[in-house]
């Protein structure tokens, strides 16, 4: 593409689109990056320039862009039909996606409601958990309107899932329109004044059970992210606190809503991040990688007791009035069953759990350089937290941090930052070459940045 075209594009992507999470009166003093096309682990721009996709475009690729597979089984779909609703009809696609999900899941899930983002998911869970009690007994029941959630957790942008999440910068505007949750801090040591994970993982466990002893008859469910907390800093919860919690559940009746959202299919080391503590959920919230980072896909799926509270001999008595017009798509369900069927003809859990240990190893390194704080993460889901020193443990001025994110895609590397917070969430297939080629970009960065280090 000559330069001409690119200064057209970008004219016109200032004049007509607004991004998300995005400053826009920032955004437009910057060259922006307009990506044309994409290969394998690579994205590339109108420059021709050619960037290894070490944020996996939001955390949804799975097996690099332009997949031969997928885009098969997208055309081969496309030959019978795009899309037709599933409001009074079905479809083969739907069918056979919702039976592999209820298979590849924890054996505690066995139904599967479509929708098209994470955000709906969970808004669709929060509604689900909500009405499930309403119609058990509306006046035993009548005081449960209020969710347990995880300080830091975020759980997407609809009204129902900003009332569950717990990030001041983005939420706090929507006070007003938003309903009460109960808050639980979380469970990150680093951030903590605990002298142990074990004294941390119990204290707050602890704290969880007292407001279910006083509380549970006002509680409809416990929503969080398990083993990581994403979209506020990839805080990873201690060995045993997933665990605790829906033991928790159990013990005084409240429903178990994880948002696998994020560290679903794989991005933790293990298909789900539920299977690391053995946890059968009530509620899972699937969505980003479910169609290999393609098309917008999400599902919400529940036990069968949940689905049964729902049925009646009445169309209006129980039912679950929500729905979405591309609800079920034949052509996304069509691509996420073949990211299914690749994820297991690939083996590809075993190569990421061989390149989880290499970015493991390459960053963690890094966790003596003065300016960073911690380095945490599991499978191909880590974080590098910077510092003014280690001592106060002052956030990295963003400036600086923004910096480093320039200079690494100077370079061909395109990664994001959380504040001072420096995430790493590739492309699922990434080989090993290419991850530690994404490690060791960023690790010549952040020494001429902040100062050369000897490790």
């Amino acid at each position: 593409m000559n330069l001409q075209k690119h200064e057209d594009l970008v004219n016109k992507n200032l004049e007509y689109v607004w991004h998300p999470f995005t400053q826009m009166g920032v955004y437009s003093k910057h060259d922006p990056i307009i990506i044309e096309k994409g290969k394998g682990s690579y994205l590339y721009d109108t420059k021709g320039n050619k960037y290894l996709d070490g944020y996996a475009s939001l955390w949804v690729n799975v097996h690099g862009h332009n997949d031969k597979k997928l885009n098969k089984a997208i055309h081969k779909q496309l030959d019978n039909i795009a899309h037709s609703t599933l409001l009074g009809s079905s479809n083969i696609p739907s069918i056979e996606l919702a039976e592999q999900l209820v298979r590849i899941t924890p054996e505690s899930l066995k139904k599967v409601f479509y929708s098209d983002t994470g955000s709906a998911a969970v808004e669709i869970a929060i509604k689900m958990a909500y009405q499930y009690w309403k119609n058990l007994d509306p006046v035993k029941y009548a005081k449960k309107n209020k969710f347990i959630t995880l300080h830091n957790g975020y759980h997407g942008d609809t009204i129902g899932s900003v009332s569950v999440g717990g990030i001041d910068a983005f939420h706090k505007i929507f006070n007003d329109l938003i309903f009460e949750n109960i808050q639980v801090d979380c469970p990150s040591f680093y951030h903590s004044d605990y002298e142990s994970e074990e004294e941390m993982v119990e204290s707050i466990l602890t704290h969880i059970d007292t407001i279910l002893q006083e509380r549970a008859d006002e509680i409809v469910g416990f929503v969080m992210e398990p083993l990581i907390q994403g979209a506020t800093g990839l805080f990873v919860h201690p060995a045993g606190f997933l665990k605790g919690v829906e033991k928790l559940c159990r013990k005084h009746n409240i429903l178990l809503i994880v948002d696998e959202v994020a560290v679903g299919f794989g991005r933790t080391g293990q298909m789900f991040a539920c299977y690391h503590e053995d946890v059968k959920p009530d509620i899972m919230c699937l969505g980003k990688t479910i169609t290999g980072g393609y098309l917008p896909l999400a599902a919400t799926l529940t036990s069968q007791k949940i689905y049964d509270a729902f049925l009646s001999n009445s169309h209006a008595e129980k039912t679950f009035f929500h729905g979405h017009t591309y609800t079920g798509n034949q052509i996304v369900c069509a691509v996420a069953l073949e990211n299914i069927r690749l994820f297991e003809k690939r083996k590809l859990l075993k190569q990421i759990q061989q390149t989880s240990a290499i970015l493991s190893k390459k960053l963690r390194k890094l966790s003596t350089h003065p300016n960073v704080g911690d380095v945490r993460g599991r499978g191909l889901m880590y974080a590098v937290e910077l510092v003014e020193s280690k001592e106060t443990g002052e956030p990295l001025n963003i400036p600086t941090v923004e910096r480093i994110i320039h200079e690494c895609k100077k370079r061909g590397l395109m990664i994001r930052n959380l504040e001072n917070i420096i995430t790493f969430v590739p492309i699922l297939s990434m080989s090993k070459k290419e991850v530690k080629k994404m490690a060791d970009i960023f690790t010549e960065v952040l020494l001429e940045e902040l100062g050369q280090y000897e490790f």
